[in-house]
């Protein structure tokens, strides 16, 4: 992405902005419902949009809160140009929730915590949520592989994410 020009005075660097807030802006723009691909565009246009006009970065949190925003009303727009107009019902509390959790480093400390948490299940736990998540395996299929019922393949990811649940608030708290 090339960068607008802005002033030297100001002492602004659009490359570190980039860097430092660019995947906190696109695992948003996936929370809101964007596919991949749709995130990748989205993130493009608000880092364009924000440093073709006199931006000001007074602190990171603020320069997050303003690129969030700023990616939201372009995923509003291209949702509405798409005919798709479900949108989050409360944006500032997904917003709120997102700050918390994703903190000021737009989620590589919970990306870490969870890394970490999920090295705490046993094998068979962490399998099943691989085949469930990464794989989108059905849980019949999960249970075929794990040579368990349909049931027990359903409490064991219910064990296993209430596990990882209480361990990466834990390592955040």
């Amino acid at each position: 992405m090339k960068a607008a020009s802005v002033p030297e005075s100001t002492g602004f660097d659009p490359a570190g902005l980039i860097e430092n807030h660019q995947a906190g802006v696109w695992r948003y723009l996936r929370v809101l419902g964007c596919d991949a691909v749709t995130a990748d565009d989205i993130t493009q246009e608000t880092f364009l949009a924000v440093l073709q006009r006199p931006f000001q970065d007074y602190n990171s949190a603020a320069t997050a809160a303003y690129l969030r925003r700023t990616a939201y009303h372009f995923y509003v727009s291209a949702r509405r140009r798409a005919g798709k107009c479900q949108l989050i019902a409360d944006v500032d509390r997904l917003d709120e929730t997102w700050s918390r959790w994703a903190g000021q480093d737009g989620g590589e400390a919970l990306l870490d915590a969870l890394r970490e948490c999920l090295g705490s299940l046993t094998n068979r736990a962490r399998m099943a949520l691989e085949m469930r998540f990464r794989d989108r395996q059905s849980r019949a299929k999960i249970a075929a592989q794990l040579e368990i019922t349909e049931h027990g393949a359903k409490n064991l990811m219910q064990r296993a994410k209430q596990k990882l649940r209480d361990c990466v608030k834990g390592k955040l708290e």
